[in-house]
C-alpha cells in the first residue's frame, strides 16, 4: 500500500470551534489508527495548519477519510492538499 502526506489549514478561532466536533472527531481519528490506515496526524503547534500519514490503497480512500471528518464537515479544516509520499527513511 501507499503512504500519503496530508497538509492542511485550519479556520480562525479553532478552539472554539471545533470544541462540539473534537470528541467524534478523535474517536474517528482512533478507528483510522486501529484499522491501520492512519499512521499519524496532528497540528502545528500554532494551531493553523494539519499534517498527518496515511497508508491506503489509493488517494481516493484518504480524501474521502478527510471529507468524512467531522472537522471538514463543519469547517474547522478549510483546506487540504493530499500528496503520495515517498518514505526515503524509517
Amino acid at each position: 500500500m501507499a503512504k500519503y502526506i496530508l497538509f492542511g489549514a485550519y479556520c480562525e478561532n479553532v478552539i472554539e470551534k471545533r470544541a462540539p466536533h473534537r470528541d467524534a472527531h478523535l474517536a474517528g481519528l482512533k478507528q483510522q489508527q486501529e484499522s491501520g490506515v492512519l499512521i499519524t496526524l496532528g497540528p502545528t503547534q500554532d494551531l493553523t495548519q494539519v499534517f498527518g500519514i496515511y497508508e491506503a490503497e489509493d488517494e481516493a480512500t484518504v480524501r474521502s477519510l478527510i471529507e468524512n471528518d467531522p472537522y471538514w464537515k463543519h469547517g474547522i479544516w478549510t483546506e487540504y492538499t493530499v500528496k503520495e509520499w515517498i518514505q526515503a527513511i524509517g
